[in-house]
């Protein structure tokens, strides 16, 4: 059985066999489509991809060597042993006494702030979208990690425990 889509006409509900995008009333509409779909993404592919690669990622010689380990096999096996180790559940909402499911593995202290821990199975801990994003915002306030800060001279808090409840306010 062949797949198929809606046809992109508005108001037009037919189906339409891939990879088509118009239906044979609306076909005119074809090549228009395809020429714009064209030339978006010549313009937005080069530039874009540019800027996301160099300005984002790649920043500097530090951020590409963290954005190279966890590209890295070191990497893939930590990260599977960390979510076994951790039974597959968040450890900051764990430490706060709820059970939520996770898939994220996270450094307890950034890899900006301490590059010596970045392969330490002791300095990984999974977490939760949710705790992730609370715990990546405090980060940048806390230790001064993210793009356009400047690392700040502060004691690390290595205590789950300790930063669930610092992040409980993210």
């Amino acid at each position: 059985m062949p797949k198929v889509r809606r046809c992109r006409y508005r108001g037009c509900h037919a189906m339409v066999v891939m990879p088509d995008h118009y239906c044979t009333k609306h076909y005119e509409h074809e090549a228009e489509y395809l020429a714009n779909r064209q030339r978006w993404a010549r313009s937005r592919n080069k530039n874009y991809q540019r800027k996301y690669n160099m300005v984002i990622r790649n920043r500097n010689a530090n951020k590409s060597s963290q954005y190279n380990f966890y590209r890295s096999r070191q990497w893939v096996g930590l990260r599977k042993n960390v979510l076994e180790r951790d039974y597959y559940l968040c450890q900051y909402c764990k430490a706060l006494g709820k059970v939520t499911s996770a898939k994220t593995v996270d450094h307890i202290v950034p890899i900006e702030y301490a590059p010596n821990l970045q392969a330490e199975v002791t300095n990984l801990a999974t977490t939760c979208s949710k705790c992730h994003n609370a715990k990546t915002a405090w980060e940048q306030e806390y230790y001064g990690t993210g793009k356009d800060n400047q690392l700040k001279k502060v004691e690390k808090i290595e205590n789950l425990k300790e930063i669930a409840l610092l992040i409980m306010n993210y």
